[in-house]
């Protein structure tokens, strides 16, 4: 069995959904030397969260932003956690209804996404850094 591991930072992204899939790719070319094996994507914070979704259409990634925060909303009276500003606690709750991993299989050397499926970074934050992922490959 082969592992390939790195880790990558991602660019400083607008609070919103937003297609990684080619930035994944890019950081781990090793994928075509697996023919049958699985690819796990893992961010490292607790205020952005990975998920796999509709990858032609933009307004599905506004959609899911608009939807998050009304199932989110900011400015609640119960947060306690606001060390960093309103969007501070949903930004954590929304991470972890999202998750923080993605796992992709590979099958001859190419990841097996279904044709509109692509990986999103959900980015909850209004000032955010760019983000670390741990991107690992592994199989036969």
């Amino acid at each position: 069995m082969k592992f390939f591991q790195t880790d990558i930072r991602l660019k400083p992204y607008a609070r919103g959904f937003h297609l990684i899939t080619n930035d994944v790719l890019s950081a781990i070319p090793e994928i075509n030397e697996i023919n049958i094996g699985q690819l796990q994507v893992f961010i490292k914070h607790t205020s952005a969260s990975l998920t796999i979704n509709e990858n032609a259409d933009p307004t599905v990634r506004e959609d899911f932003e608009s939807h998050i925060n009304k199932m989110v909303p900011e400015h609640q009276p119960y947060y306690k956690h606001t060390y960093e500003g309103a969007d501070d606690m949903p930004a954590h709750i929304k991470a972890s209804l999202m998750g923080a991993s993605v796992t992709i299989p590979i099958t001859h050397g190419k990841l097996n996404l279904g044709i509109w499926q692509g990986v999103y970074l959900c980015e909850h934050r209004n000032q955010a850094s760019g983000r670390q992922l741990i991107i690992t490959a592994f199989g036969h």
